[in-house]
């Protein structure tokens, strides 16, 4: 799942929800609880949900703003293109620090590192219709809550729950060869994904709570939204240099509360440094909204509270994307945001206000090559 990806902001206050629970243990445990990581990708950081959409902004309709005018020959036309039977490969990496501050107590620090390793596979086409796979390739992933360190390395089997989680393992090891069918309809638009549900039965008795949380997220739109491999960019006509356009959307997540996203894009022309990509920059906010009906069987509830986008300094280094126009692919791109708020929870009966302070980094890569390290055999 693409946007893992990036995935992320949900991570913001599900990650200290998640971190609660993960402290409860369930009712009859057949396995040692392991964290949940972000599935689609990134999501999400604190390994619980799917990245945040208002780091990656899902695909919607395009509302083109004026740009300026220019020759027809001067302006560029983004056009995302498949070939059959050729793949190619994305690495997504996210790093998340999160501070958490429950009930006017000590902050604590959270840090989360993930690498994702995806490959896709155009199989046919019918009309303006594509059919493509998308395979998890491996999964790396680092989590810091308040100096204790869990690790994880699909490329590294010997090292793999090496810090005293013996359900870590098992669980990232069934999200390696995890597939995905996904069909793409007219302007690169996600109609379909197909192996949600064998994805959420291939989790299934590792931690009984997560399974049944990401059961309530991942819906059919949330899986569409978080499977577009075009980071929702793509505008509907032809942009000159300092053209923009806007889109608008809301992403629902069950028990989690939902998001109104803006994201504003600008085509900046050919790269200074990598001179044969074309540039997009980027600028997003995001609105959220607590959840309306409760989710039975959880072991919390978001009663209310605001998570918001901090406006970047001045001095920031702008979030981008680089457009490579012959093959018809984001090549590369670096997205950061900031995001603060409270929530608040109830845990266990136990009403609970939360700050949070939330800083997110995510970079991708594609190629035509895939970009999983060579696996290390174990000693």
């Amino acid at each position: 799942m693409f946007r893992l990806r990036l995935r992320l902001t949900v991570a913001a206050f599900a990650g200290v929800v998640m971190t609660a629970i993960a402290q409860t243990p369930p009712a009859a445990p057949t396995k040692p609880a392991a964290p949940v990581p972000a599935v689609v990708p990134p999501a999400a950081a604190p390994a619980v949900v799917p990245p945040a959409p208002a780091v990656v902004p899902p695909a919607a309709a395009p509302v083109p703003a004026p740009a300026p005018a220019a020759p027809a020959s001067d302006k560029q036309k983004f056009e995302f293109k498949f070939e059959k039977d050729k793949a190619f490969y994305q690495e997504i990496s996210t790093i998340v620090t999160q501070t958490i501050q429950v009930m006017n107590g000590s902050d604590l620090v959270q840090k989360h590192e993930q690498v994702f390793y995806f490959k896709w596979l155009p199989v046919s086409q019918t009309g303006d219709k594509w059919l493509v796979k998308q395979s998890i390739e491996g999964v790396k992933m680092t989590i810091d809550i308040a100096g204790n360190q869990v690790k994880y390395d699909s490329t590294n089997p010997g090292d793999t729950g090496a810090t005293g989680n013996p359900g870590l393992a098992d669980f990232f090891g069934k999200l390696v060869g995890s597939e995905f069918t996904i069909t793409f309809g007219k302007g690169m638009v996600v109609e379909k994904v197909d192996g949600t549900s064998d994805f959420l039965k291939k989790l299934g008795g590792v931690n009984a709570q997560m399974e049944k949380l990401l059961a309530k997220m991942l819906t059919d739109e949330a899986m569409k939204q978080m499977t577009d491999p075009t980071f929702g960019m793509t505008p509907a006509t032809e942009q000159a240099i300092g053209g923009t356009w806007e889109k608008k959307t809301s992403m629902s997540l069950g028990p989690i509360g939902s998001y109104d996203m803006t994201a504003k894009y600008t085509y900046k022309g050919k790269d200074v440094v990598k001179k044969d990509l074309e540039r997009v920059e980027l600028s997003s906010n995001l609105a959220y909204k607590p959840p309306v009906d409760q989710a039975e069987g959880l072991l919390f509830k978001i009663k209310g509270g605001t998570l918001t986008t901090e406006e970047p300094k001045p001095d920031a280094k702008p979030n981008y994307f680089l457009y490579n126009a012959k093959t018809g692919r984001i090549e590369e791109s670096s997205i950061a945001v900031k995001l603060r708020g409270t929530l608040d929870v109830t845990i266990g009966g136990t009403d609970t206000k939360i700050n949070l302070h939330q800083e997110q980094t995510t970079n991708s890569k594609t190629a035509d090559k895939s970009f999983l390290p060579d696996v290390k055999k174990p000693n």
